[in-house]
């Protein structure tokens, strides 16, 4: 499995269709290493850097998102 650090730069824009959101952000992704000490033991795994910025940016769209989804499902009948 290959093994990225990915640092979100910037968050351009978010849409949703057919069940999928998709981003469109800035950001700098470099290929990992696969071995280092901390890790150990753990699978392999990507890493995502963000400023807190970024974060509550992209937790802002994507509650959004999910709330656009939520208005057109259909409502339960209990």
């Amino acid at each position: 499995m290959k093994t990225y650090s990915i640092e979100l730069q910037r968050i351009k824009s978010m849409s949703n269709a057919h069940g999928l959101v998709r981003i469109q952000m800035d950001a700098l992704v470099q290929p990992q290493s696969n071995q280092h000490a901390d890790d150990e033991g753990r699978a392999p795994s990507s890493h995502l850097t963000l400023t807190e910025e970024n974060a509550r940016v992209l937790l802002i769209q994507l509650k959004a998102q999910l709330a656009e989804f939520d208005k057109r499902k259909p409502k339960s009948r209990f």
